[in-house]
């Protein structure tokens, strides 16, 4: 079976889960035709934004108890330690590629697939979505695959501290409450609101978003001092792109700008 269903249309790829009977769990083999996809469509020039899509019932469910907890419990340390760097290489590669990433989250995202959702842009969820970061639930650390470094940013350390210790699922609502989930709408309207968020972002310049997506992954540990240099030699770099002088002369002639990404 595919580890995930693949598409591309108007500058939207969208990937979708594949393994509904098992609410999307993940397979070594998943995880790394993920990781391979993400690091290959950073050098697609017709992909502008990725939309990741749960199937049946779930998003992910993290991995496959029997598929890899079962075959990770005969390695030795050397072979588990190559799993937990490759798992966190995917997470890498969600955060280095410069084109937005939009989670629609129709179910359960759990484990890994918190972690994978959290690792997105933007997390639109389903009003019966939950989300739960349950490592400690079944005897591991929970920092794992970065979800340590990436939770405190998104909705506090107070509050990281607690999902990531507790291991609680997180209701939807709730999730938005936190800052976790971006919107949250029925599940019927889940794929209309998801590629609505994605064709804006398509539309958008491409070329700027990614630069945007870069210093937001560089400034985290930075000073601010640091962080405004940063900042300034990016805009002036922006600049001189053929975007820019589109808006311009968009706005100028009263139409709306067509941005190329150049």
């Amino acid at each position: 079976m595919d580890s995930f269903h693949y598409s591309l249309a108007d500058g939207i790829a969208r990937v979708r889960f594949a393994r509904p009977e098992t609410l999307n769990s993940l397979t070594f083999k998943v995880y790394c035709d993920l990781t391979d996809l993400f690091y290959r469509l950073r050098f697609e020039d017709d992909v502008k934004v990725i939309l990741l899509e749960g199937n049946g019932r779930g998003f992910c469910s993290g991995g496959d108890v029997h598929e890899i907890i079962g075959e990770l419990l005969k390695r030795d340390v050397k072979g588990l330690l190559e799993f937990t760097r490759m798992s966190g290489e995917l997470i890498v590669n969600m955060r280095q590629i410069e084109k937005p990433i939009v989670a629609a989250v129709n179910g359960i995202a759990a484990g890994a697939g918190a972690v994978i959702a959290l690792a997105s842009d933007f997390r639109i969820f389903a009003n019966e979505a939950k989300i739960a970061f349950l490592f400690q639930k079944v005897g591991l650390t929970a920092a794992d695959m970065g979800a340590v470094f990436l939770l405190p940013k998104v909705v506090g350390l107070a509050r990281a501290t607690e999902l990531l210790m507790l291991g609680d699922t997180i209701a939807a609502d709730q999730a938005e409450r936190i800052g976790l989930a971006n919107n949250v709408v029925p599940l019927e309207q889940l794929e209309e609101a998801s590629l609505a968020l994605a064709e804006r972002l398509a539309k958008s310049a491409s070329l700027a978003l990614g630069l945007t997506k870069r210093l937001i992954n560089n400034e985290w540990n930075m000073d601010i001092a640091s962080a405004i240099e940063q900042e300034a030699t990016a805009q002036a770099l922006m600049m001189q792109t053929r975007d820019h002088k589109e808006f311009h002369d968009a706005f100028a002639n009263k139409r709306t700008p067509k941005f190329e990404g150049r």
